[in-house]
């Protein structure tokens, strides 16, 4: 089963700073697309309106005064369904022209312009009855000079009126267009104002959140170093506790549970072994090295103040989870898994820094992972290939950790490509490791006291085994029993 991988806090911190920057520029575009999207609805309908209406100006009395003098002179047959001609019905000619219009009225809301209509309504309705009163004298037949009276007198007329009274609207939505203009104009020019005002408080504000953020992260960490200062120098008193509850929080006690514990094995190495102090107390450097966490935050540091928070955080977790693993609340033997994770969040903290030179891959056997090795067991071993191996070498070098089983034992390979080693150099180093040179070797010294933890712990079948082979590279095998 996979574990399901934590979420950050200083990263949720991050993003959440983030959205609130942000959201005050989702709000400023969302403010200016409203005030935009409500004057061009409004200028929309103006045109619309006018260009409704202006059809009626143009067409409507020419083609009514026509159809009636041809339904009258009998041109277009009125009483006869299947001679009369397609499109000359002018009652359907007055109902579309009044639907549409009373429409106009019922989204007008300018006075005026309600005026027009009402009266354009009021006089469709009367042309309406003057066509019928035509109408029905021409199906009863006859009465042609009554009609044709009746067409001058009322129907022209009546077309006259109505064609002035919708010019007289376009007139008056014209009217309304340019006050709109108007209107729109200087509320662009106050959208205007407003936008550059709150932007220019949105960026104030964006400042003050991303030095505010930049504290919150730099000011924790900064802390730490100057406490990991005093104690690199060898004051075992220090102790850091952080406001924030987050990564730091962690790392800070991890810090204090460090120093409380190397101050405990000091001391008991004085009241047990004086003969044995610079040994055990060098021990101790290597497994949690003070000088390798102020390197690590010094990067964090660095990381931060030049904007590559991730990268930050990621280191920070990072040497929380090397530093728990290093602790392991006090235990002696760990987990294959917890070794795994140890040496990758060494290695990935390590590439952070010399990412132009390293480049790593751990593999292990996945039936290995539940059972125990002695703490920091191949932690040293890594150590040693960074930086007598890889950092010696030109361009990058690779380092490749694998853990697989051999019948009842576990075998580790610890294989870098780095510049390896004469035949004289590992000579000496297996010197070292065998405890048969017990001069002050800082090269082997991880690795020898490996060597002597693994062979009291499993016997004297089991340890570390070095070849190498210069400017080709090192190959370190550590041979375990199964532990459950």
């Amino acid at each position: 089963m996979k574990r399901q991988k934590k979420t950050s806090k200083i990263q949720s911190k991050l993003i959440t700073y983030i959205w609130i920057c942000v959201i005050p520029f989702i709000v400023l575009l969302v403010f200016a697309l409203i005030r935009l999207y409500s004057y061009y609805q409004e200028y929309d309908l103006l045109v619309r309106n006018i260009t409704g209406a202006n059809k009626y100006s143009m067409e409507f009395k020419d083609d009514m005064d026509e159809m009636m003098y041809r339904i009258i002179i009998g041109s277009a047959n009125w009483t006869d369904a299947e001679e009369k001609l397609e499109g000359e019905d002018p009652k359907a000619l007055i109902s579309e022209a009044r639907t549409h219009f009373k429409e106009l009225r019922s989204k007008s809301t300018e006075e005026n312009v309600i005026a027009d209509l009402d009266a354009l309504i009021k006089l469709l309705g009367i042309l309406d009855e003057r066509v019928d009163d035509i109408l029905a004298n021409v199906e009863e037949g006859g009465h042609y000079d009554e009609n044709m009276e009746m067409l001058d007198m009322n129907i022209r007329t009546l077309t006259s009126l109505i064609q002035g009274d919708v010019q007289q609207y376009i007139y008056d939505e014209a009217t309304n267009m340019e006050m709109l203009r108007r209107e729109v104009a200087s509320g662009l020019l106050t959208t205007i104002r407003v936008l550059v005002i709150l932007l220019i408080a949105i960026i104030l504000f964006i400042y003050i959140m991303s030095n505010r953020l930049s504290k919150t992260i730099t000011t924790p960490v900064t802390e730490l170093v100057d406490m990991t200062e005093k104690f690199a120098g060898g004051d075992f008193t220090v102790s850091y506790h952080p406001e924030s509850h987050d990564e730091m929080e962690i790392l800070a006690e991890s810090f204090n549970s460090m120093v409380k514990e190397i101050e405990t094995l000091v001391e008991d190495i004085h009241k047990e072994q004086e003969n044995a102090k610079d040994a055990e107390l060098r021990l101790l450097q290597e497994q949690i090295n003070p000088h390798f966490l102020y390197n690590t935050l010094d990067a964090i540091i660095w990381m931060t103040e030049a904007g590559e928070n991730k990268k930050a955080i990621q280191m920070t977790q990072d040497l929380s989870t090397f530093f728990r693993v290093s602790l392991s609340k006090g235990a002696s033997q760990i987990t294959i898994e917890n070794e795994r994770e140890h040496v990758k969040s060494y290695l990935k903290i390590q590439r952070f820094r010399y990412q132009d030179i390293l480049d790593y891959k751990i593999e292990f056997d996945d039936d290995i992972l539940g059972y125990h090795i002695q703490k920091l067991t191949l932690q040293p071993i890594v150590e040693n290939a960074i930086y007598h191996g890889i950092k010696n070498k030109r361009g990058k070098g690779m380092i490749q950790v694998s853990g697989t089983q051999e019948g009842d034992d576990i075998v580790f390979r610890i294989e870098d490509d780095g510049i390896g080693m004469t035949d004289e150099e590992l000579s000496h180093l297996r010197g070292i490791i065998s405890g048969r040179i017990t001069e002050d070797e800082q090269a082997g010294f991880g690795m020898a006291n490996v060597q002597k933890r693994l062979v009291k712990n499993y016997g004297a079948s089991y340890g570390i085994q070095v070849e190498s082979e210069y400017m080709k590279g090192t190959v370190v095998t550590v041979r375990i029993p199964k532990v459950d």
